[in-house]
């Protein structure tokens, strides 16, 4: 039988999570700046769905452009890359976007710098992380590959349903 103290922790621990996961982690979020998902001209995640002509216009020509095969002919890409990332393309626009740092980690950083981002709808394998990131226009995910020694190797921002 629970006692009405251990009722008042079990609630406060409830309530502590909902207010860091809905206010404190959004708000950390957003004062992190550049090195955060933040570019010049707002949220990373925001690149998602831009049209070549958009892409084209924001970023100028491309470094270099190469193909990636899929294991089916619609699962092929054509990803332009760009010193602010690596920008998949599907048809006529971007779908998945490849970058070196977003939302406070880098390439490099070990298992800890993502801690803070492990919450609701987290999902956890063994050599990647996937989370949710919500307030977008369409679904987006936040894939961060790691390697067997826990230091992240790859960070995606992409539309799970495309």
């Amino acid at each position: 039988m629970y006692s009405k103290s251990m009722r008042y922790t079990q609630l406060s621990g409830l309530i502590f999570f909902f207010v860091w996961y809905m206010y404190l982690v959004p708000a950390a979020i957003a004062q992190e700046g550049e090195s955060s998902g933040k570019t010049d001209t707002g949220d990373i995640a925001a690149l998602v769905g831009l049209t070549l002509e958009e892409l084209v216009s924001r970023f100028g020509l491309p470094q270099s452009v190469h193909a990636v095969r899929g294991h089916e002919p619609w699962q092929d890409d054509v990803v332009f890359i760009y010193e602010a990332g690596d920008f998949y393309v599907y048809k006529d626009r971007v779908w998945q976007i490849e970058v070196k740092t977003a939302y406070g980690i880098k390439i490099g950083d070990n298992l800890g710098a993502i801690s803070w981002m492990l919450g609701e709808g987290t999902q956890m394998y063994s050599d990647y992380f996937l989370i949710p990131l919500r307030g977008h226009p369409w679904p987006l995910m936040l894939r961060i590959n790691i390697t067997s020694a826990g230091v992240i190797s790859g960070i995606f921002i992409y539309r799970p349903d495309f």
